[in-house]
């Protein structure tokens, strides 16, 4: 299990350190990833990018926990954070995003109005 602020995360699927994987990852609940990972991740949850990691693809997920190295283009319907080893390169668009010291983004990001739990659009 994983802690995400007051929420335990339980982990659904991992593809450990030393592994590589090539394709279309499709899921629901919350994966972790520690190896390598290029083409195309579609959930319905949380994705966990691990230390060690390296990430090559496009990303549509619920919430996205960036620990590692990712590139691509992100669309994350709720949250988005880069840890303090985390590296992200590309697009984003995102209700939340938070990048802790020491993390790096180097991109483009587009805050959704109203994507984010709470957020309220003005008239």
């Amino acid at each position: 299990m994983l802690n995400k602020g007051k929420k335990e995360i339980d982990i659904k699927a991992f593809l450990g350190e030393g592994t590589e994987f090539e394709g279309k990852l499709i899921f629901t609940g919350a994966v972790r990833l520690d190896g390598k990972f290029k083409g195309e991740i579609l959930g319905k949850g949380t994705l966990v990018v691990g230390q060690g990691a390296r990430i090559e693809a496009d990303i549509n997920v619920d919430s996205l926990m960036v620990g590692g190295d990712v590139r691509g283009a992100v669309e994350v319907r709720e949250r988005m954070e880069i840890d303090t080893t985390g590296k992200f390169y590309g697009n984003v668009k995102t209700g939340i995003f938070i990048i802790h010291e020491g993390g790096l983004f180097e991109g483009n990001c587009q805050m959704e109005k109203g994507t984010a739990a709470g957020a309220t659009e003005k008239p």
